[in-house]
């Protein structure tokens, strides 16, 4: 069932988890069927056992497999017995929008902006705060000053909504081969990041008083835009294994869009599993839904390879993928992405271009050339180590300042440049939050991300954070959090 090609570009353990993988999307490889050791599989491919072990925990990671102590490897118990249309064939992919109204008109439902102490400066803790003193500025400068001098007289004048020819198919390439995603440059939108990726989606795909399923917790500023739109915000709970796709269907199984961050659940940092992604896939096709893949924080991971996007499973036209730069490089840069299904690119180019008309030109040549000369694989592979090594010190400071008794929990810390920590019961994370903003400590409370019922917490980024001042941070998060 499984083989591997030697002259092929791609790594061993790349294509033995591609074959496992489409085995069982296929439905040859059945929930509990038993997958042969990884010395025998090694021995019968005549490889070594370390691309085998890879492939394997790339797809345990992903819950396509399990282990059992004693046992083996097994398909995972937890996947849908019926392969449902991901294994359709590509022909009947297409979809069209049947009844499509015109974009409804804005209204006054956008919140006052109150702008929070978290983002008003730079501090220990600060979520989505990059590295920046590990960042290429040099190099990135004198790039800025090469395309800002030379300019081509076409890029200046020729005006596309989509953005620079050139950029979308470097992001066509990465995309492909970094996160599973099938799409061509005439699919990527060039956008002011992820927030314009969602506003121009909300208005092409949903009318007011359309239900939508939104993550609980999930994303306050993703929650604004669906607000203003007039729609209406279903909750759906999630878990260590991310959407709770049950718990959607019973709350509305006739909502329009279904809008998920698989790959880095924020703010809780779960992975959706394969048999949740497959249940939400089926939702779509059946119901003629939508979901939106907004891929947070996916190119770091320190347990396991990157997770593949939702969207590469996706044959039938039912995903929109959103990406953005603003997190991996830095956050002013403003630089993001959507991958459009094929017959809805006509109305976000309307839609893009009676917002703004086009993308800025600048920028998007100067990270064509920073990805294609290999600059950004190199920053990413550089950054995913010293992230991991902040990740590391943060869970131990954490954990020696606050023991098992204390009653702090830590999650979502395989991923992404923040992990979340709740609190025990009586503490309430806005008043903290404010009190540490006092003394410049941004602990970004995690109750503000719930619609419901809400987890006191805090979002706790720890990508800016030297090692030598997690420390002191910490201790300083502890005084903060003791005399509340």
């Amino acid at each position: 069932m499984i083989a591997v090609d030697r002259t092929e570009p791609s790594p061993l353990h790349q294509q033995i988890y591609d074959g496992y993988r489409a085995a069982v999307l296929r439905g040859e490889l059945h929930p509990g069927d038993r997958i042969p050791s990884s010395r025998d599989l090694a021995r019968d491919l005549s490889v070594s056992r370390f691309p085998v072990l890879n492939a394997y925990a790339q797809l345990l990671a992903e819950g396509y497999v399990e282990t059992r102590d004693g046992s083996g490897t097994f398909v995972s118990r937890s996947l849908p017995e019926q392969q449902m249309s991901v294994a359709q064939a590509a022909g009947d992919a297409t979809q069209t929008i049947s009844g499509a109204r015109p974009v409804a008109r804005r209204n006054s439902l956008y919140p006052a902006f109150c702008f929070p102490p978290m983002l008003r400066g730079w501090s220990s803790f600060g979520v989505h705060q990059p590295a920046m003193d590990q960042f290429p500025f040099p190099l990135w400068s004198s790039l800025v000053s090469r395309y800002s001098q030379n300019p081509q007289a076409s890029a200046i004048h020729h005006i596309d909504p989509l953005g620079s020819e050139r950029f979308r198919e470097t992001i066509r390439d990465y995309l492909r081969t970094s996160r599973g995603v099938r799409c061509e440059a005439d699919q990527v939108m060039i956008v002011s990041g992820s927030q314009q990726a969602l506003d121009i989606t909300v208005r092409v795909l949903l009318d007011p008083g359309n239900s939508v399923w939104v993550e609980e917790p999930g994303s306050y500023l993703q929650r604004t835009v669906l607000a203003a739109a007039g729609c209406r915000l279903v909750p759906v709970p999630v878990n260590e294994e991310g959407l709770i796709v049950s718990s959607g269907l019973q709350r509305s199984r006739k909502a329009r869009a279904a809008f998920v961050t698989p790959s880095h659940q924020y703010p809780l940092g779960s992975t959706m599993s394969a048999s949740r992604r497959i249940q939400l896939l089926n939702w779509a096709q059946e119901s003629g839904a939508w979901i939106i893949e907004n891929d947070c924080d996916s190119e770091y991971r320190y347990e396991s390879q990157p997770i593949a996007s939702m969207h590469g499973l996706d044959v039938n036209s039912r995903v929109i993928y959103i990406g953005t730069f603003s997190k991996v490089l830095f956050p002013s840069l403003r630089v993001g992405y959507v991958v459009i299904p094929r017959d809805l690119v006509g109305m976000f180019v309307a839609v893009r271009h009676a917002m703004d008309i086009s993308p800025p030109y600048l920028y998007q040549e100067v990270l064509a050339e920073f990805i294609n000369a290999g600059h950004f694989a190199r920053h990413l592979r550089k950054m995913r180590q010293i992230y991991s090594q902040r990740r590391a010190a943060l869970i131990e400071n954490l954990s020696d300042a606050f023991p098992v008794a204390w009653g702090l929990e830590i999650h979502g810390a395989d991923a992404g440049m923040h992990l979340s920590v709740t609190l025990p019961k009586g503490l309430r994370d806005t008043e903290i939050s404010a009190k540490a903003a006092r003394e410049r400590l941004w602990l970004r409370p995690l109750s503000t991300s719930y619609m419901g019922d809400a987890q006191q917490g805090f979002v706790l980024g720890f990508g800016s954070t030297l090692l030598d001042q997690m420390p002191r941070a910490v201790r300083q998060m502890k005084s903060v959090l003791t005399s509340s």
